[in-house]
């Protein structure tokens, strides 16, 4: 089994497929993580907390007895059943352990599955690598909603309870949810409580009065700071970030995906078609209040710097993952590089 594919995550996680033993769910949204888990444990166990069918191992456990995992995939469930094993915050110290249990003759399938939990994995890690290229072992990414998935998100969150969303309120939803997959259900059912004592659709009022509390906005405020070239804002911006508890990882996630917003929207202007419609027709919609900001900024950068401070941050963003060095450090220096480099006075090169 290798990593699944996105299409077929949902049916995966409702019937694990036969012969798999071991499922790593991993990524920066920790909320996807835990949804996803959820439901394979469901699907799993008839009853997650039954004592005798569900066991959960923690790194403390791992310490004091090192083959604790190995032992409970290798026992019996009392009562009969397929048993589930968690193993929370696992990391690449795990790997060898779990290697063990995969290639274990004597742990089956149909008695036992280790349900893994994990942060950001980079494709090198060794208990990624470990997931996606052993047979009896299945990886499923959770990455943040944005874009179009964030979009579908809402619509259909909201469409639950037979609610339409008006585009500007589409938009200020899109910029202000996205970054852990239970917080924007939680938002969007707060929401819809909300509307179900004030009917119609759901309006940008609504959408502020119940949606936004700080850190998303703060997010959004670093990225258009960054790519307008404000260093004041850039700098007041981050601080916000960082009171409200913000990673580094999820601060250049957001510049990042304001940056490929404006990399597509300046290839299409690059062909002849005119910017003001660009914006208002973009999907995800743009916030309204945004609009005018987004297009000074095209009128700024062209493509092939947009692409240039896009490899910036990605490179930050895997340095902040690997390198041991202060997150915070790095995604600042990258962040000002590219706000110099989006003031007209500092020439062409990012």
């Amino acid at each position: 089994m290798v990593k699944l594919a996105n299409r077929a995550i949902d049916g995966f996680l409702d019937a694990p497929g036969d012969g798999i033993v071991a499922v790593l769910l991993y990524g920066e949204d920790n909320g996807l993580v835990r949804e996803r888990a959820a439901r394979l444990a469901a699907a799993v166990v008839d009853d997650v907390n039954d004592p005798f069918r569900v066991f959960e191992v923690n790194a403390a456990m791992l310490k004091e007895e090192p083959t604790r995992l190995f032992d409970e995939m290798a026992a019996l469930s009392l009562t009969g059943g397929r048993r589930l094993v968690r193993l929370g915050r696992a990391g690449n110290g795990n790997s060898a352990t779990i290697e063990a249990i995969l290639d274990a003759s004597a742990i089956s399938a149909e008695d036992s599955l280790l349900l893994v939990e994990a942060g950001t994995l980079a494709p090198r890690d060794s208990l990624r690598k470990l997931f996606e290229t052993n047979d009896r072992a299945a990886a499923i990414p959770c990455y943040l909603d944005d874009g179009r998935s964030l979009e579908m998100l809402v619509a259909e969150s909201l469409g639950k309870y037979g609610l339409q969303v008006e585009p500007s309120a589409m938009a200020y939803l899109c910029d202000n949810l996205g970054t852990d997959r239970q917080i924007t259900r939680s938002e969007l059912e707060k929401l819809a409580l909300y509307k179900g004592r004030n009917g119609g659709a759901v309006s940008l009022d609504d959408a502020e009065a119940n949606v936004g509390d700080g850190a998303p906005m703060a997010r959004d405020d670093v990225a258009l700071a960054t790519a307008s070239g404000d260093q004041t804002g850039l700098d007041r911006a981050l601080m916000k970030c960082r009171i409200a508890g913000e990673s580094p990882i999820a601060v250049l996630r957001a510049v990042i995906r304001h940056l490929q917003r404006l990399h597509l929207l300046s290839l299409k202007a690059a062909n002849g078609t005119d910017i003001g419609h660009l914006i208002k027709s973009h999907r995800p919609p743009i916030f309204f209040k945004h609009q005018p900001q987004v297009q000074r900024q095209l009128q700024n950068w062209r493509p092939q710097r947009l692409a240039q401070a896009l490899n910036i941050l990605t490179e930050a963003e895997l340095d902040c993952k690997t390198t041991g060095l202060p997150a915070d450090a790095i995604c600042g220096r990258a962040l000002i590089r590219i706000a110099n480099a989006a003031r007209p006075h500092t020439g062409r090169s990012a």
